[in-house]
C-alpha cells in the first residue's frame, strides 16, 4: 500500500513537471561505460583495496534511477559496459560503438587514455571523465565535448586547505610518497597552500620499502621530528605508508591528505541532503558502499538523463548545449544543485572532508567568497585555464 502510494506520488510529480506523458514519443538512450583496469603494483600496507567494479556500480545504479522516472515519460536507458586492462581495447570498442550510433560515453581511465578518447571519437560525442583527477585535464584539455564529474586534485586539495585555514592550522609538515600520483597530489596541495596563505615548515619524501606493520612506532617519530608544526600532510594515494603516520608522529598532531582527514568526492559517511537514500539504494544494488568513482560515474549518467528529460530528445548536440547552459542543474545530494563550469567542463560540487567513520566538514568553508559562485573557490577558476574561448 505504502509502496504504491510512493509510486503514484512519483508519477504525479514527474507529469506535473513535464506534462502528461501521453504527449511524448518513446526515446531510447544508450550510454557506454568504459573502464580501464590499472595495476597499482604491490602495496606495502594492510589498506583495503578499491573494489574492482568501482565506478561501474555507480553507472548501473544511475541507469536504474533514470529508468525509474523515465518510464513515465516513455524514456528507456541502457548501459553498454566494458572493463579491460588494455586501453587500446577500450578505444576500439568506443569507436565501434560510436559508429553504431552511441554518443554518450562515461570513461573511467587515466588522463592519457582520456586524451585518446577525445581524438578518436567524433565531436558530437559527449565524453564524461569519471576516473581521472589529473589537474592538467582541467587546465589544458580544451575539448568542448569533454566533461568531468570526478573532482580534480586541485578541488580536493583546495577543500582541505580551506579547512586548515579556517581551523588556523597554518604550519604544515609534508610527506610525499614515491609514485607519480603522490607527487601530483603533493604539487596540487602546494598550489593550495599558496592560494590560501598557509606555510610549509618541512617537506620530506618517503622512499623506504620498510614493513611498517612492525616498525612504525619506532621509525615514524624519528622521520617526523621537527621543532614545530600544526598538522602533517600525507600524499600517499596507494596507501603504502600513510596509514602508519597517524598517532606515530614526533609531535601529537592531526594527519590530513590521502590519509587521516581526507577530501573526497564521496564516502559512505555522507548522509545529509537525502544522501542516505542514495547510499541505501547503492548498497542494495551492489552489496557494498559507494565510493568516489561510483559517485562520479553515477553523476555522469544522471547528467545525460537530466538533459534528455528536459530537452525531450536523444540528440547529443542538443543535450550538450543544454548541459552547458545556465538552465542545467543536477540534483547530486551534496547540499546544492550542481552544474558544469563553462571554461573546463568540470562539475561544480561540494567536497566532503571525512575520516573513515565520520563526516567532519563540507567545503567550500564558510567565509571563502567568490564573485559569482562559492563552489568556484575549489579548483581552477576561469582565469587559471587555457580553455575559456575554445570550449564555446
Amino acid at each position: 500500500m505504502f509502496h504504491n502510494h510512493r509510486k503514484n506520488a512519483l508519477a504525479i510529480t514527474v507529469t506535473a513537471l513535464l506534462g502528461s506523458s501521453n504527449v511524448y514519443s518513446e526515446i531510447e538512450v544508450n550510454i557506454s561505460y568504459l573502464q580501464q583496469e590499472i595495476d597499482q603494483g604491490p602495496v606495502l600496507s594492510n589498506i583495503l583495496p578499491e573494489p574492482e567494479d568501482a565506478g561501474l556500480q555507480g553507472a548501473k545504479l544511475a541507469i536504474q534511477d533514470s529508468n525509474t522516472t523515465g518510464r513515465f515519460l516513455k524514456h528507456k536507458y541502457q548501459l553498454q559496459e566494458l572493463v579491460d586492462e588494455d586501453p587500446e581495447v577500450l578505444l576500439s570498442k568506443a569507436k565501434a560503438q560510436y559508429d553504431a550510433g552511441i554518443r554518450y560515453f562515461v570513461v573511467n581511465t587515466d588522463d592519457q587514455t582520456i586524451s585518446k578518447f577525445t581524438e578518436t571519437l567524433g565531436k558530437d560525442a559527449l565524453i564524461f571523465n569519471a576516473g581521472s583527477t589529473t589537474n592538467a585535464l582541467r587546465q589544458h584539455m580544451c575539448t568542448p565535448n569533454l566533461f568531468h564529474t570526478i573532482p580534480s586534485r586541485a578541488m580536493l586539495t583546495d577543500a582541505l586547505a580551506q579547512w586548515l585555514k579556517a581551523k588556523r592550522l597554518q604550519k604544515i609538515f609534508m610527506i610525499t610518497g614515491a609514485t607519480p600520483e603522490d607527487k601530483a597530489y603533493s604539487n596540487s596541495f602546494k598550489r593550495s597552500v599558496k592560494r590560501f596563505g598557509l606555510s610549509i615548515v618541512e617537506e620530506k619524501d618517503w622512499s623506504f620499502d620498510t614493513d611498517l606493520r612492525r616498525t612504525a612506532q619506532s621509525e615514524m617519530p624519528l622521520f617526523t621530528q621537527h621543532r614545530d608544526y600544526d598538522v602533517v600532510f600525507v600524499a600517499d594515494e596507494r596507501g603504502d605508508f600513510g596509514e602508519y603516520v597517524l598517532y606515530n608522529t614526533w609531535l601529537p598532531r592531526p594527519v590530513v591528505g590521502t590519509q587521516g582527514l581526507m577530501p573526497v568526492a564521496w564516502h559512505r559517511v555522507v548522509e545529509q541532503y537525502g544522501a542516505a537514500q542514495l547510499q541505501s539504494r547503492f548498497e542494495k544494488s551492489s552489496g557494498r558502499w559507494m565510493n568516489g568513482k561510483d559517485y562520479s560515474a553515477w553523476a555522469a549518467v544522471r547528467t545525460v538523463a537530466e538533459a534528455v528529460t528536459r530537452t525531450q530528445t536523444n540528440d547529443a548536440s542538443t543535450n550538450e548545449a543544454y548541459i552547458k547552459s545556465d538552465q542545467f542543474q543536477l540534483a547530486g545530494f551534496k547540499g546544492r544543485k550542481l552544474d558544469f563550469r563553462s571554461w573546463n567542463g568540470q562539475l561544480r560540487q561540494t567536497i566532503p572532508l571525512v575520516h573513515p567513520r565520520s563526516l567532519v566538514s563540507l567545503s567550500p568553508q564558510e567565509g571563502f567568497l567568490h564573485p559569482t559562485n562559492e563552489l568556484d573557490t575549489l579548483g581552477f577558476d576561469q582565469k587559471e585555464t587555457d580553455c575559456t574561448e575554445t570550449r564555446k
